[in-house]
This record gives C-alpha cells, sequence and structure tokens, in this order.
C-alpha cells in the first residue's frame, strides 16, 4: 500500500523524497479521476454542439476595467495562504512532513512567504489588468457554449462532492461523528461516493438551470465521465487502502509483514481470535463477516486476498520492525473491492461510450447510467464491510438503499423520455 507519494516512489524507484508525503495517494487520484471526467465530458459536449441538440448562450461583459480593489485583495488571500502553508510545510522544522494534515488545520505556516506570494499574485493580476485597460470601459456580447464551462462545473463537483460525501460518511458512522466531531469533518479520510455524487447532482442540476444548458444532454454527456471517474477514484482507495475493502476471505489469514497464505478453517478462527478485539470493533459486536474463496491458478492471490499492508487508516495489527508511519496490515485477508469496482466500472464505461451515438433520446443514456452504478454497487455491498440499518426485519447497508433507488430513477428516467422523440439536428 502507498498511503501517500512518498512510499510509492520510494518503493518503485528507490527514492527517499520527504516532500512527498504531502501528497496523499488516495487524493492524487481523485485529482486523475476529475481531470479524466473533465476530458470526456468537454469531448462528448463538443460532439453534441456539432449536431446542433446543444447551442450557446450570449453574456454581456464589461472590458477594459482596471483591477478592482476587491479582485486584488481575492489574489493576495489566495496567494498569502499557499505561501503559508504550503511554502511553511516545506520550510518547517521537525517531522512536520510525516504528519502534512495536521499542519494544514494548524495555525502553523510562514508568514514572509505569505506575504511575498500574496503581494505577487496581486501584482500579477494588476499587470494583466492594466494590459487589457481601455481608455473607456465598454460593454461586450460573448457567445459561450457549454463545454466552456466545464471548468466550473468541476469544480462545483469537487466543492460539493466533498461537503455530500463527508455529510453522508458521517450519517453513516454516527458515533464517530459524536466522538470527535471537528475531526470527522474536516478529515479528508471517510468518503461516501452516493454523498458526493448525490450533491454534486444537485449542484451541477442548478448550475445548468441557470446557465439554460440542457439537462438531459449534459446528463448523457456526463454518464461515461462520471463512470470513468468513479473507477479511477476506486483505484485510488485500493492504492491507498482507505478502508473501503469487503469482507474476510476465510480461505487465507496472513503471513507478516503482509503475505496472504492458505489456511485451513481452525488456524482461521485462531487468527480470529488473536484480534478479537480488533474485529470486534469493525464489526460492531456481531459476528465476522466471512467468505473462503481461493484463487483461480491464472490469478494472483491478491486478487481474491489482499491484507492490505501499511494501509493509510492504521488498520490492524502492527507490523513487527516497521519504523514508518502506517505500519498495520488486516490479520486476515479481505477481498479488494476497491479493484473489482475499478474492473467492472472501466468496462462499464467503455459500453456507455459504445452507445452514446447510437442513442438519440435525450436523458437515455443517463437513466442506463444509474441503472448500471446502482447494479454494480448494490452488488459490491454484498462483500463489503458497512454499517447496515435495521428496517423492519431487512438489514441494507446505506449504499443499498441509494443504489436501489438509483435503479429505480433510471427505469422510470428511461420510460419517460422514450415518449419524446428525438430531436433533429
Amino acid at each position: 500500500m502507498y498511503p501517500n507519494l512518498y512510499y510509492a516512489f520510494k518503493d518503485i524507484f528507490g527514492v527517499e523524497w520527504n516532500w512527498l508525503r504531502i501528497f496523499n495517494s488516495f487524493g492524487f487520484f481523485v485529482a486523475i479521476a476529475f481531470i479524466a471526467a473533465a476530458v470526456v465530458l468537454t469531448k462528448e459536449l463538443r460532439r453534441k454542439e456539432r449536431d446542433g441538440l446543444m447551442v450557446y448562450t450570449e453574456e454581456t461583459i464589461m472590458v477594459g476595467r482596471p483591477a478592482s480593489l476587491a479582485e486584488l485583495f481575492v489574489n493576495f488571500l489566495l496567494g498569502f495562504l499557499l505561501g503559508y502553508k504550503i511554502i511553511g510545510l516545506f520550510t518547517a522544522e521537525g517531522d512536520v512532513l510525516k504528519d502534512p494534515q495536521s499542519f494544514i488545520f494548524s495555525s502553523a505556516g510562514n508568514l514572509p512567504a505569505g506575504i511575498l506570494l500574496g503581494l505577487l499574485l496581486a501584482g500579477l493580476k494588476w499587470y494583466e489588468k492594466n494590459k487589457q485597460k481601455l481608455a473607456k470601459p465598454e460593454q461586450r456580447k460573448i457567445r459561450i457554449w457549454p463545454h466552456d464551462r466545464v471548468g466550473d462545473m468541476v469544480i462545483f463537483a469537487a466543492v460539493f462532492g466533498f461537503l455530500g460525501a463527508k455529510i453522508f460518511h458521517n450519517l453513516e458512522n454516527w458515533d464517530q461523528l459524536v466522538r470527535n466531531p471537528l475531526e470527522s469533518l474536516i478529515s479528508f479520510d471517510g468518503l461516501t461516493f452516493y454523498g458526493g455524487l448525490i450533491c454534486a447532482g444537485l449542484a451541477i442540476a442548478w448550475y445548468a438551470r441557470k446557465h439554460k444548458i440542457g439537462f438531459w444532454h449534459l446528463g448523457d454527456s456526463m454518464a461515461p465521465a462520471l463512470m470513468i471517474a468513479y473507477a479511477i477514484g476506486r483505484l485510488g482507495c485500493q492504492v491507498s487502502g482507505d478502508g473501503d475493502w469487503g469482507i474476510l476471505n476465510s480461505a487465507y489469514v496472513t503471513q507478516l509483514p503482509g503475505k496472504s497464505v492458505p489456511a485451513d478453517t481452525a488456524t482461521f478462527r485462531q487468527a480470529v481470535a488473536a484480534n478479537q478485539e480488533f474485529y470486534a470493533k469493525q464489526f460492531r459486536g456481531s459476528e465476522v463477516e466471512h467468505a473462503p474463496v481461493k484463487a483461480p491458478s491464472f490469478l494472483p492471490t491478491w486478487t481474491v486476498a489482499y491484507a492490505y499492508p501499511h494501509n493509510v487508516i492504521k488498520d490492524g495489527m502492527p507490523i513487527p520492525g516497521c519504523k514508518e508511519d502506517h505500519c498495520y496490515v488486516l490479520p486476515v485477508p479481505v477481498y479488494p473491492t476497491p479493484f473489482y469496482e475499478t474492473v467492472i466500472c472501466t468496462i462499464l464505461f467503455f459500453f456507455l461510450w459504445g452507445i452514446r451515438k447510437r442513442i438519440r433520446t435525450a436523458g437515455i443514456i443517463f437513466g442506463i447510467y444509474l441503472i448500471l452504478n446502482g447494479i454494480e454497487r448494490f452488488f459490491v455491498e454484498k462483500i463489503r464491510v458497512n454499517t447496515e440499518y435495521d428496517i423492519m426485519g431487512f438489514h441494507p447497508t446505506q449504499a443499498e438503499i441509494i443504489s436501489f433507488f438509483l435503479v429505480l430513477a433510471g427505469v422510470l428516467i428511461i420510460l419517460i423520455r422514450r415518449k419524446k422523440r428525438a430531436p433533429a439536428a
């Protein structure tokens, strides 16, 4: 496992660059996921614009004005924060780089660097505006196509997606929120995908309505983008070991420092008993969920049983002799469900990408995406470790409930939109 890029570069290239510790592996893959989604969305919006399915809007802007005090202040503030925290992180003494997140949320920083970078960004803003300054500022109309707004939509998705992911995670893990509310709310650990999807989706829908972007065509364009983004994001879960793994594979036990070796039932039970406190906390007093499955000869063992050594959440038992910051491994290997979701959603992305030109009625592709996403997640939940609710004798997880309604929404959208004739290009 690679909790951050420092561990990845150390293992792959044999270099130890401490400054790489500030780049968490999960965050790195999330950034790649957003970039991939933006590229796919832009490409699909451009295609729809060429086909006459989406049109531009006109906006009136004022050109030739000098930089306002508000613009200068915003640029100074942004530069100050970057200099104070980011440059401060590199110049701080001690073992700050081993826990960059704590430093970011503390009051510590580099004041001179913050002031200098703030003045630099404010000065650049003033210079840029001064070059474009006219003797008499004037109003001009510009055309803005939907693909021109992808950057704004990505920012909306990132901000509201993070907030939604945190909210839904804390609702699902209420006891953690009560024990430590501040850390639960501001930490980058503990994110629920469906919370992010729902809140980001609502924000994008509002944005599309405000800027007169066809909702159904936008939804169809976003479907493959969301699918590939999810596949890449789950790869980040797998690489970092963020806890989104499956139930125990009782056909194996962990051999330190992190190898999965075959085991019989007695050996499996001994491993669970030796780590009873850990599993009691993980499964919250219920029976330890497990299923024995041997890896096929044509696949490596880790594809069905992985112990997640050096996982980012420091879960499991200590690794003897390890002196790094992440020195834990699971006592019994689990099913690497993030890896499964990466494979499945990559296949589903190519499926959606392949049918996008064949279906002309707007909204159908989006409905298909909701159905595929809901079905995929519903069945993965069957082998994942998650909080279960007690609803009239049923014990679904939060993701199972949401995935059910996603499938239902997808079916309704397809049925309703099928009655709409495809518009002529």
